[in-house]
């Protein structure tokens, strides 16, 4: 459940739905390679706010009866002008205390502070509260947590999409390999390897934060202002409980189908 996070956005794959694969996808595989009877949902949808998620998702990942669930939301609410934090928060707990009651083991998440931009800097406030309360969520509930708050590597841009807000397919398997190690699964992942990065210069710096203004930063300033989401027109990946198609089969599926049509 949750947002452009859990969706996969920036782990980019043609093969798949809304063109993305993530950390999501990655995970569900390594469990199903262990254990080929895992079956695996992903509701979550790109812009998705915390209420939004709760109504469109929660429901329908209940009525599924899963074992496991993954629930991250609210990253989308605190990039949002005017906030009413304590209700986010509290909006958020009886979420998980909902999935909690049915026996489900629940993964949770801290947010990172995004290296978007130093004019956005003050965010690190809101993400720091919010982080605070999802530790102690967890702990209440007996969730799992990806502290990813913590992770190091994340500091490294080359982790990041060039939108600087999603996390690149580098970021997206290194996420996989620290969710399948919170949930003590056996998996084959490595660790990337990071050679040092080129220093650059500053007028390198400054056309890079010209070029993500103009490109990234505007589109999402406009879409605030016209109040639409990145994820309108678009629809859940994976909305049912299914076998994990593993990506070493996509071709020959994709070939099959093929002839069926010919056929």
């Amino acid at each position: 459940m949750g947002d452009s996070f859990t969706e996969g956005l920036g782990d980019r794959d043609l093969r798949l739905p809304n063109n993305v694969r993530g950390w999501a996808d990655r995970v569900a595989e390594e469990l199903a390679r262990h254990d080929p009877a895992t079956r695996y949902a992903n509701l979550a949808i790109r812009g998705r706010r915390l209420d939004p998620i709760i109504q469109e998702q929660l429901e329908p990942a209940l009525a599924m009866e899963p074992n496991l669930v993954s629930f991250y939301a609210g990253g989308n609410d605190l990039l949002m002008t005017r906030l009413d934090l304590p209700r986010l928060l509290d909006r958020f707990e009886s979420a998980v205390a909902r999935i909690s009651a049915t026996g489900a083991r629940v993964l949770l998440f801290t947010g990172y502070n995004v290296p978007l931009s130093p004019l956005l800097e003050p965010l690190t406030f809101r993400n720091a509260i919010y982080n605070r309360r999802i530790r102690h969520v967890a702990k209440e509930y007996g969730a799992e947590l990806v502290d990813y708050w913590c992770f190091e590597k994340f500091q490294d841009r080359r982790m990041w999409s060039s939108d600087r807000l999603h996390m690149a397919t580098l970021g997206h398997v290194y996420m996989a390999k620290k969710v399948l190690e919170v949930l003590g699964a056996p998996h084959s992942i490595p660790s990337p390897h990071l050679p040092p990065l080129a220093a650059r210069t500053a007028r390198e710096i400054v056309n890079d934060d010209v070029t993500w203004l103009r490109r990234d930063f505007t589109p999402w300033l406009g879409r605030r202002f016209r109040g639409a989401s990145s994820g309108d027109g678009f629809s859940a990946r994976w909305p049912e409980l299914l076998p994990v198609v593993l990506p070493e089969l996509l071709g020959a599926n994709r070939a099959a189908r093929r002839e069926e049509q010919l056929a």
